[in-house]
């Protein structure tokens, strides 16, 4: 039989699972503002943060939302090579299958060729899109301009991305939407409403000021390192439940442990 701690451990599995949103009022707004955006005429939206701030999961959550109305696809994982690109999504949007090679001329002509008379716009979201080539994303941009298929466009936003940055690209964006780390409330927040969801009442209340402010301290309110810190965390509790259960106080969370899990997944240098 698991122990609690086992339980409260597989709640910070770092998956991509819409069942795992947590709705944070901050969070909740921007989802809103991108559901908004989609509704309006624009060719393409930005969805950009840093590693961890919750993209995958942002589109996740708007794919499932959105996919009893409207035609809308999901590439988690980049299609790097372009004739399987173009032909991937010839395949999910007009269920055209291409055995040879399908190159951007043939693909935009049978882009132009679509009258989607009253329909609404095909959405497709790329997520990891820094992944794709500079060439393969002026592509993507010439394919928002025939306003027969919509993108949003989720990449990390880091120094190297500059691809953003250029005039002839930055003009198609007409909204950008920033994913930022979670204060320390949120934080408090997001680590006790993952326990409660999933029935872990008990070490949802062991989370005291101090332990919630060294854990924003380490991770800077990072949802993935957040998740790995903890995991972790409750992966020691559970050792020490299980061999030395004299040593584990049930009250509170110990900053002892938090250091020791930070050690174990990088977070502090020993």
């Amino acid at each position: 039989m698991s122990s609690i701690y086992e339980d409260s451990r597989d709640v910070f599995l770092d998956t991509v699972n819409t069942k795992d949103y947590i709705q944070l009022d901050r969070v909740s707004l921007l989802y809103r503002s991108l559901k908004e955006s989609i509704k309006k005429p624009l060719k393409m939206i930005l969805l950009y943060g840093k590693p961890g701030t919750g993209k995958s999961m942002f589109l996740s959550k708007l794919h499932e939302s959105l996919s009893s109305s409207q035609q809308v696809y999901l590439y988690h994982t980049p299609i790097l090579d372009e004739s399987e690109f173009f032909k991937t999504i010839a395949q999910d949007l007009y269920g055209m299958e291409y055995s040879g090679e399908l190159n951007f001329t043939q693909f935009m002509k049978v882009v132009q060729n679509r009258d989607l008379g009253d329909s609404i716009i095909p959405l497709i979201m790329l997520d990891e899109a820094q992944l794709y080539s500079a060439a393969l994303m002026e592509k993507i941009r010439l394919l928002s301009d025939t306003r027969k298929v919509k993108f949003v466009i989720a990449l990390h936003k880091t120094e190297k991305e500059d691809l953003i940055a250029k005039e002839h690209f930055q003009t198609r964006i007409w909204e950008s939407i920033k994913l930022e780390n979670a204060s320390r409330l949120e934080l408090k927040i997001y680590i006790q409403k993952k326990l409660l969801k999933a029935n872990c009442f008990d070490t949802a209340n062991m989370f005291t000021k101090k332990s919630i402010n060294l854990i924003h301290k380490l991770t800077d309110g990072n949802y993935r390192d957040t998740n790995k810190l903890i995991y972790t965390l409750f992966d020691i509790y559970s050792h020490y439940i299980e061999n030395t259960p004299h040593l584990i106080n049930s009250n509170e969370i110990s900053n002892k442990y938090i250091e020791m899990s930070a050690i174990h997944t990088g977070l502090i240098n020993a």
